[in-house]
C-alpha cells in the first residue's frame, strides 16, 4: 500500500513536471505580423515607487500585469499604500513624502524582482520601524553590497547574512545628504540613492557610469529638483531633497527586452517581417537595435514620438540573408544589458567571429548568464572562447539543428527560457524546455504572442 502511494505522488510530480515545460519539435513558418508586448517593466516599478510617495491620486495604463509587478504592489499594499487595480489601469492613492505607515517587523516580498528590491530600500530610507526584505531563491542568491553601502552613508542601518535577502532595513529620521560614485553602471544603485535623497534635506550628488535613465526622467517629468551634467563617461546627478509632488497619470509603453526576442525570431526566420507596437527606445535601452544594424539587420523606426520624456516608436524588422559578426564596444554594455543572451544567440548565425568584453555585470542576474550562454551555445555546436569574462563567438551563417536538446536548471531564468524557444523556432531539432512558469516574472503573454505567429509549441 505504501509502495502503491508512492508511486501516486511521484506520476503526480511528473505531471506537474510535464506540465510546466514546452515541447518545440519544429522550425516557425516564415511570418508577415503586427504584435504588441507587455508594459516596459522598468517603469512599471518606477511608476509604483513614484506614486506612492506623490500626494493624492496616481494611475497609471498598460501596466505589466506580471508576477515581479503584482509582488510590488502587495509590498506597498503592507506599507499602507492604496492600491486598485482594474483592467485597463492602476491606481495608487498616497499621502506624499515618508507617508509609509506599517508594523515594525513587516515583511515585503520582492519575489524574482531586484529592481523593486533595491529600490524600495531607497525609499524606506526615512521610515523609523523595521521592513524585512526577502525574495526567491534566485533573488536571494544575488548581491545586495552595492545597495546597502550607499544606504549605510545616508544613516540607514541594515542587517543581513553575505549582504543577501533576506535582509532588515531600518530607517531614520536624520538622513545625510551623501557625495556616491557609482562605477558599475547599474541603474538599480543609481535610483535607490535618487529615491533615498526624495527624503533627505540639502544636496546629494551621484557620480556614475552611464546606464538607463528612467528615473530621472521621471524625477524631471514630476518637476522635482534634479540637476544632470553629461560627461562622456559618466553622469554628475544632484537631487535637492524634501520637495512634496502631486499624484500623476502614466501610461506605459512596451517593453524593448521583450520586444527583443521577435526582433531575432524576425531576423533569424528567412521571408519574415514583423511590426511590433508602441516600444520604449528611450537611448539607454537601444543598444541591442545599434548592434544589430551593424550587424547589418534591417531594423526601422517608425511612428516616432515623445510621452513625458521617453521616446516610444514602432519597430520594423525584416529578416536578411547575410549577418555579419560584430566588434562590440564595451561602452555598450549597460545599454542592453537584458538583452546580451538574444544578441550571442544570433551571433551565432552571422558570418565571422563577434567579440563582447567586460560581461562580468551578466553573472549577477537572475542565473550567471555569461556561463549559461556559453554552455548554451557550445551545446548547439558553436565555438566559443572565454577569457574572464571577455568573450568570442565564431558564427556559422548556415547553422542547422537535428538532435534532441533538453534545457533545464537555469535557475528559472525567464529570459533563459525565452531565448531558448527562439533558438528552437529559428535554428531547428526537437526541444524540451523546462519550467515554463518562469516567464511570469517578466512577460507572461510570451508564449501566447510566440504561438500567434505561428509557432508550434505544446
Amino acid at each position: 500500500m505504501l509502495n502503491l502511494c508512492i508511486l501516486e505522488i511521484h506520476l503526480k510530480l511528473i505531471k506537474l513536471i510535464m506540465a510546466n515545460s514546452v515541447f518545440i519539435y519544429e522550425k516557425i513558418k516564415n511570418f508577415n505580423k503586427k504584435i504588441e508586448v507587455d508594459g516596459d517593466k522598468s517603469l512599471s516599478i518606477r511608476w509604483a515607487l513614484m506614486a506612492s510617495q506623490a500626494i493624492g491620486r496616481s494611475r497609471a495604463y498598460n501596466i505589466l500585469n506580471s508576477e515581479d509587478i503584482n509582488n510590488s504592489l502587495i509590498s506597498l499594499k503592507k506599507l499602507g499604500i492604496k492600491i486598485k487595480k482594474k483592467n485597463n489601469f492602476c491606481e495608487i492613492t498616497s499621502k506624499g513624502l515618508n507617508s509609509f505607515s506599517f508594523k515594525n517587523n513587516t515583511i515585503l516580498n520582492a519575489g524574482n524582482s531586484g529592481t523593486f528590491a533595491r529600490l524600495i530600500m531607497g525609499v524606506l530610507s526615512n521610515c523609523k520601524n523595521t521592513a524585512i526584505i526577502k525574495g526567491d531563491k534566485s533573488l536571494s542568491d544575488r548581491d545586495f553590497k552595492r545597495v546597502i553601502r550607499p544606504l549605510n552613508l545616508f544613516g540607514v542601518k541594515i542587517n543581513s547574512k553575505n549582504n543577501k535577502l533576506p535582509l532588515k532595513l531600518k530607517g531614520t529620521k536624520f538622513l545625510r545628504p551623501i557625495k556616491y560614485y557609482e562605477k558599475k553602471g547599474s541603474a538599480q544603485v543609481k535610483s535607490c540613492i535618487m529615491l533615498a535623497a526624495l527624503n533627505t534635506n540639502g544636496e546629494t550628488t551621484i557620480k556614475c557610469k552611464k546606464s538607463r535613465d528612467h528615473t530621472e526622467k521621471l524625477f524631471k517629468y514630476l518637476n522635482l529638483p534634479i540637476k544632470i551634467i553629461k560627461k562622456k563617461n559618466f553622469d554628475i546627478i544632484k537631487i535637492f531633497g524634501k520637495k512634496q509632488f502631486k499624484g500623476f497619470d502614466y501610461k506605459i509603453p512596451g517593453d524593448i527586452s521583450s520586444a527583443s526576442f521577435f526582433i531575432a525570431l524576425a531576423l533569424l526566420r528567412k521571408n519574415s517581417k514583423i511590426l511590433i507596437k508602441n516600444i520604449n527606445i528611450n537611448n539607454t535601452r537601444t543598444g541591442i537595435i545599434d548592434v544589430l544594424r551593424q550587424m547589418n539587420a534591417k531594423i526601422e523606426l517608425k511612428n516616432k514620438k515623445i510621452y513625458n520624456g521617453e521616446h516610444i516608436a514602432d519597430i520594423v524588422v525584416r529578416s536578411v540573408k547575410k549577418l555579419k559578426a560584430i566588434n562590440c564596444p564595451s561602452n555598450m554594455n549597460s545599454r542592453m544589458i537584458d538583452e546580451f543572451l538574444i544578441i550571442f544567440l544570433i551571433c551565432a548565425k552571422a558570418k565571422g567571429v563577434s567579440y563582447f568584453r567586460s560581461l562580468e555585470e551578466l553573472r549577477n542576474k537572475e542565473s550567471d548568464r555569461l556561463k549559461i550562454a556559453i554552455n548554451f551555445l557550445k551545446m548547439i555546436g558553436i565555438k566559443v572562447v572565454s577569457n574572464s569574462n571577455n568573450l568570442k563567438i565564431y558564427g556559422k551563417p548556415n547553422l542547422e539543428l537535428k538532435k534532441k536538446y533538453v534545457i533545464k536548471n537555469f535557475n528559472k531564468d525567464h529570459r533563459v527560457f525565452m531565448m531558448t524557444c527562439i533558438a528552437a523556432l529559428s535554428l531547428g531539432g526537437k526541444w524540451k524546455i523546462y519550467d515554463k512558469d518562469s516567464i511570469n516574472s517578466s512577460f507572461p503573454n510570451f508564449l501566447s504572442i510566440i504561438k500567434f505567429l505561428g509557432a508550434k509549441i505544446k
